[in-house]
């Protein structure tokens, strides 16, 4: 009886062995965790690790640990190059436990480094990378140990690595001015950055720092498995009508074949089953799933940013592995007909034309990791509460965080989304190619859900900038024709092929755009036609062309314009003290990176202004200046919809304390031009043009309904006595833009100067005020404002 007892209990164990084997092996499949703590780093010549922080950078860890000075204040940039010629390392040691450690697969994913990585895993080279853009994973489990594991990563400096591929080839490639070489006291002022896949503005623009930072910008992920796991899920939209039809593709990787049901769920409730067969390897399911009357997801100022949350459950075995995505149910198209003017270009979405209104957005910080989640939140409702509807993500900055566009897709912000190429032609030899190939694999990929993305966008001005610039010109004067084709070979192959096929694979409902701006060539070269395409409008500021010409240049989509400004003084005092309080000192000019910025700003005053009586006065009408500038650009614009149907300004951000075209500048401070902005982007606005002998009061809705009401206007003097007045019901049409009065301007003054008198207006319901504007005659510098007698009363 002991020995049977014995027996049984023997027995007893090996079952609940296998059972509890079974339990580990067969729960859930996926556990991630993130890699962000513990980290050190230091120079390669150096033996001193010191603390950092994941994700972050080295300039950012050097500033934490009081090696260096504020890279912001004074001229402290300038000492601070030396930074990029040096190589780092970032090391760290976590733990794997039993429960990670029994899973069949663990793989590492890296979703960020910045940019010439070199990663050892216990002593093991694991990966070399070179390109901050892409996501990299790799399969670990032979390397990793169960307990402690030790995880490094070495940088090599971007600026060396730059000079071996620059020196490497035998011609030149066209870099413009923005590759600040000689700030960076780059060896021969040798323009390296078109030779590393990092973010372009690191190495400095006409409204940023040179500073070329290294590190590890996102997330490590440390991925345990056991049979399977999902990929990804993107969700494709059929039809949308009384129902939404949709395919959901979901990418599963498995270790082995077998059978799976497939649950899709809608906003928590179940929507669709389905049996598969997993197949060995990466493979992509395709189960359709249907939406009842579907809530249509709108941009910002015409209706509700319904998101639908659509969770896909896996299970096979007792193994479930899950993935939710949020997506809205919208059709935008980009419209592109002959009509009288030439072709049209506009956005139409959900079966409206809708006119664009917004800015060109750059990334908040020089120092990508600075930025978190509130800064992110400010700047994207900034641009709500000024009534856009629209931003372009730039080309020479970064694909931007998922955060980003979770907050787009909430608040109505439809993306023009550039891939990130900007004012340079780029390398054409095969290894670049298919690492361009592959970065934007992972970022359309990545991006695709979301409804905010209106259009992916090639580049930035650099077909402008080869026939426009005369770029072609010089290099087949000073390379030969040979060289010239080599270049355009690299420009032809990313922009006309590599990136429409991997849009055409993975997102080929939106529309490609191949470079901005797209404007076709006027029969001279270096002439851009208006008459279709987007174009990019600098002659007012680069040209110092009056801003009247917003209206007699007028393309059919603007997507870039400005003018510049000063931050306000309370910000120009975390980065200046009072003896550089003058726009042409040392530090004022190093916090202006416009060739020609302080000077066209105190030029464009003199034609509007009277001259400022002091320093802080010149900050505070230079702010005035720009909102008066672009305030006359997006009227003009909005104006002439019939013709011109988008405005986004440059630029609504900054990346460090300068005097630059942003209208909310470093410090998260609306300038003037942002008000200006909110005023100028209303649904409905009133905007009042001189045009000879008469004035026109135009008023221009964006609703999709007519609007009844009265207009009113006043000619008063500046005491306020009443000269002349109107009023009268009018019916305002729908998106549209028209004319409701014209009047003989001499008529309207009765005889007195422009200068003496303001026009306001007013168009209101039942309800109250819907638009109102002042409009003066003539410059603000001219007006025969009275000295004002005021008192109050606390």
């Amino acid at each position: 009886m002991k020995h049977f007892c014995s027996l049984f209990f023997s027995i007893s164990l090996i079952f609940c062995s296998l059972i509890v084997r079974g339990q580990k092996k067969n729960n859930n499949s996926l556990i991630t965790t993130q890699l962000n703590t513990n980290w050190s780093f230091k120079s390669t010549d150096e033996t001193l690790w010191l603390k950092a922080n994941v994700p972050g950078t080295v300039h950012t860890d050097l500033l934490d640990n009081k090696k260096i000075e504020d890279p912001f204040y004074r001229l402290n940039e300038h000492n601070l190059q030396w930074i990029d010629k040096k190589d780092w390392e970032y090391k760290t040691q976590f733990e794997v436990n039993e429960q990670i450690f029994s899973r069949e697969n663990i793989d590492l994913e890296f979703t960020g480094l910045d940019t010439y990585a070199s990663v050892f895993l216990n002593g093991s080279l694991i990966l070399q990378s070179d390109n901050m853009f892409r996501t990299y994973t790799v399969s670990c489990k032979k390397i990793l140990k169960k307990g402690s594991n030790t995880l490094l990563i070495r940088f090599d400096s971007p600026i060396k690595k730059g000079i071996e591929k620059h020196d490497a080839i035998s011609y030149k490639i066209p870099v413009s001015n923005n590759d600040l070489a000689e700030i960076g006291k780059v060896e021969g002022n040798k323009l390296v950055s078109v030779f590393t896949r990092k973010a372009g503005y690191h190495f400095g623009w006409d409204w940023g720092p040179r500073l070329v930072s290294s590190g590890i910008w996102r997330h490590i992920n440390l991925k345990a498995w056991n049979t399977f796991k999902i990929e990804d899920l993107a969700i494709k939209q059929l039809e949308l009508n009384t129902s939404a039809k949709l395919n959901a593709l979901i990418e599963i990787q498995s270790i082995e074949d077998k059978k799976a049901e497939i649950e899709l769920l809608v906003d928590g409730l179940k929507n669709t089953f389905k049996v598969i067969d997993l197949k060995k390897g990466i493979h992509t399911y395709t189960i359709s799933l249907e939406i009842l009357k579907p809530e249509l997801w709108w941009p910002n100022g015409m209706g509700n940013q319904k998101l639908y949350s659509i969770l896909a459950k896996v299970k096979s075995e007792g193994i479930e592995n899950n993935i939710s995505k949020k997506i809205g149910l919208r059709t935008i198209e980009l419209v592109q007909e002959p009509d009288s003017i030439g072709t049209s270009f506009y956005f139409k979405v959900n079966g409206y034309p809708v006119f664009m209104k917004g800015a060109n957005y750059i990334p908040q910080d020089i120092f990508l990791t600075e930025v978190d989640s509130l800064r992110y939140e400010k700047t994207l409702n900034s641009a709500k509460d000024a009534n856009m509807n629209m931003l372009r993500v730039w080309g020479g900055g970064v694909y931007e965080s998922d955060l980003f566009y979770n907050l787009c897709d909430e608040k109505g912000l439809l993306i023009w989304q550039d891939f990130m190429f900007a004012c340079a032609m780029f390398p054409s030899d095969k290894d670049f190619l298919n690492n361009v190939r592959q970065e934007a694999y992972d970022n359309v990929k990545r991006l695709r859900n979301h409804p905010s993305i209106a259009l992916w966008s090639g580049n930035n001005e650099i077909l402008s900038a080869w026939k426009n610039w005369g770029w072609e010109k010089d290099v087949i004067k000073n390379q030969g024709q040979a060289v010239a084709d080599t270049i355009w070979y690299g420009y032809d192959k990313i922009f006309h092929k590599i990136l429409p096929e991997v849009i055409n694979n993975l997102d080929k409902e939106r529309p490609y755009w191949p470079s901005t701006p797209g404007s076709a060539f006027g029969e001279k070269e270096d002439q851009q036609s208006y008459k279709q395409g987007d174009a990019h409008f600098w002659g007012v500021w680069w040209a110092k062309e009056p801003f009247e010409n917003y209206e007699k240049v007028m393309p059919r989509f603007m997507s870039e314009y400005g003018f510049q400004s000063f931050p306000e003084l309370s910000s120009v005092e975390k980065y200046a003290v009072k003896e550089d309080y003058n726009i042409f000192s040392e530090v004022m000019k190093s916090h202006q990176r416009s060739t020609i910025g302080n000077g066209t700003i105190d030029e464009y005053m003199k034609r509007h202004y009277k001259n400022p009586k002091d320093f802080e006065s010149f900050l505070y009408v230079g702010q005035l200046l720009q909102a008066y500038g672009i305030g006359y650009g997006m009227e003009a614009h909005r104006r002439n919809r019939a013709r011109c149907m988008g405005s986004l300004y440059w630029q609504i951000d900054d990346c460090w304390p300068v005097a630059s075209w942003s209208s909310i500048d470093y410090f998260g401070k609306w300038k003037a031009v942002h008000y200006a902005t909110k005023k100028a982007f209303e649904p409905i606005i009133i905007s009042t043009k001189e045009n000879g002998e008469n004035t026109e009061i135009h008023i221009i809705s964006d609703l999709l309904t007519d609007k009844k009401g009265t207009l009113e206007f006043n000619l008063t003097d500046f005491k306020g006595n009443k000269i002349n007045s109107k009023k009268e019901p009018l019916i305002i049409k729908a998106n549209r833009s028209s004319i409701y009065s014209i009047m003989d301007t001499k008529e309207l003054l009765k005889n007195y100067k422009k200068e003496e008198v303001l026009l306001s207006m007013k168009f209101y319901d039942e309800k109250g005020n819907i638009a109102e504007k002042l409009f003066y005659f003539t410059d603000p510098k001219n007006l025969n404002l009275p000295t004002p007698t005021i008192s109050f009363d606390v």
